[in-house]
């Protein structure tokens, strides 16, 4: 059921949404010190892609350093991320199928505003 999900999920919007992330860990890689940002977006559009069966959690050993991060990447890519999301979410919800995908790109918000400090892992299974 994942795999299905996944699929009308880069049908109708997570392929633009991955790209947006690709486009902003290019964008951040240009700079030394921002490269942890662009790495970070490379690891989220990974995530944005294929996000059903998989989740992100809070990691217990990040500290002062993932807070200062989230501060960086928040100027520097996650303000237009998220308005990304919101926009996509709204284009989504137009048909009954896209729905459920709107509610994701959504609950994507917070980890894409914020992305230092969480992980993204399988909720199990085999698709």
């Amino acid at each position: 059921m994942r795999t299905i999900l996944n699929v009308i999920w880069v049908v109708l919007g997570g392929f633009w949404l991955a790209l947006g992330y690709v486009l902003a860990g290019v964008l951040a890689c240009l700079l030394i010190v921002t490269i942890p940002v662009g790495l970070a977006s490379f690891r989220m559009a990974n995530y944005v892609f294929w996000p059903f069966g998989r989740t992100a959690e809070p990691k217990p050993e990040a500290g002062w350093g993932s807070a200062l991060m989230n501060g960086i990447w928040f100027v520097i890519a996650g303000w237009w991320l998220a308005l990304l999301h919101v926009v996509s979410a709204l284009a989504q919800s137009l048909t009954i199928i896209g729905i459920a995908n709107a509610w994701v790109s959504l609950k994507m918000i917070p980890v894409t505003c914020f992305p230092f400090g969480k992980r993204i892992v399988n909720t199990g299974g085999i698709l």
